[in-house]
């Protein structure tokens, strides 16, 4: 028998009904002050969405943090409060890489939490010109898989457009069988894209060999066209699931269970500096022996890190390469500007695309 009384219970559920009054009248309190901030922000012309605050706050929940919730549970708890306080101040509307239900979706959920208005744009191409042309204020778009590496549809987007990169984000990748089938020996037809085909490719064969898959992109809309025949599949996510009412047949049925996709916010405001910055810019550099070594030394010889590099073709002449750079730093700092100075020296074309947050991933 439990040694709680009935009266023990109702004492204590008294005692959580006042501080739920509690709460209520702080987030109140919260949220006129956002409003009070955002009149401050809308006179100033400065950003609603500063990433750097934002780690500031969560950094302190992990300070503050006496348990018994996980810290990451706080992050989570007050993510969707400066949402709803950020809503308060001015609503956000955030482009991103849909349908509903993708990766992308979610990634900008987890930045921007569930009181912001979001819109499904068709590519990424067409995330970025949301931006550009002010119909968002903000876009999501995959920049990085840990196992298929860049995504060229959106590096490529840069030198075309005046957009920067506001704040990163990185999300796990969990893959599960999508489908109004039965069981999985009625399943026909596989929907996937193909990141996440070959990303399953082993439990795909192992579970579902010979059965036809056919490539559809992105992940969510592939779980659309599963809803449509029930010998049909899809791999997608649990929220894409939930949305369209897909069952679950199979779950994590990825190979890698340590998959992430690096996301970009692109916008235009410039977060300050936290002290744990990453830089991202693009250059060319002169058809010269020992240009690109050159280039690199400025960064090694100040000693600033380099956390990756990468090569996409340009678009206006033959086999000539744009770099694409991530540093450890941000673009204030005095030894950066150093290094620019001197990178500038060897470059064509150089472009800082912005300086934000390192994500704690």
């Amino acid at each position: 028998m439990s040694d709680l009384s009935p009266d023990k219970l109702e004492s204590i559920r008294n005692e959580i009904d006042t501080i739920d009054r509690e709460i209520v009248t702080l987030l109140s309190r919260r949220a006129d002050l956002a409003i009070e901030v955002g009149k401050l922000k809308g006179r100033d012309g400065k950003p609603f969405f500063t990433p750097e605050r934002e780690r500031q706050i969560f950094e302190s929940l992990a300070t503050l943090n006496k348990g018994p919730l996980q810290t990451q549970q706080l992050v989570s708890i007050f993510r969707e409060i400066i949402s709803a306080a950020r809503a308060a101040e001015k609503p956000l509307r955030i482009a991103y890489w849909g349908p509903a239900g993708s990766f992308t979706h979610l990634a900008a959920e987890r930045t921007f939490g569930k009181s912001s208005d979001y819109e499904a744009r068709e590519d990424i191409p067409d995330v970025f010109q949301a931006v550009e042309r002010g119909h968002c204020d903000y876009g999501a778009v995959p920049v990085e898989n840990s196992l298929a590496g860049f995504v060229p549809e959106t590096v490529d987007q840069f030198p075309l457009t005046n957009v920067r990169i506001c704040a990163e984000t990185y999300l796990p990748v969990h893959h599960h069988l999508l489908s109004l089938a039965p069981d999985i020996g009625s399943i026909k037809t596989i929907y996937a894209g193909p990141q996440p085909s070959r990303q399953c490719k082993r439990w795909l064969s192992a579970n579902l060999p010979g059965v036809q898959i056919l490539e559809v992109m992105p992940t969510s809309r592939a779980a659309q066209l599963a809803t449509e025949e029930p010998t049909t599949a899809a791999i997608g996510n649990s929220y894409t699931a939930e949305l369209l009412g897909l069952p679950v047949l199979a779950e994590h049925i990825e190979d890698n269970r340590q998959n992430q996709t690096r996301f970009l916010i692109i916008g235009y405001n410039e977060p300050n500096r936290t002290g744990r910055d990453k830089t991202t810019m693009m250059f060319n550099l002169r058809n010269k022996p020992g240009e690109l070594y050159k280039s690199l030394a400025v960064f090694a010889d100040r000693g600033i890190d380099l956390m990756r590099i990468e090569t996409r073709p340009t678009q206006r002449t033959p086999f000539e390469q744009i770099f694409y750079l991530d540093c450890r730093c941000h673009k204030t700092d005095a030894v950066f500007l150093e290094a620019l100075e001197d990178l500038r020296s060897h470059s064509l074309d150089l472009n800082v695309l912005g300086s934000y947050p390192i994500s704690g991933q």
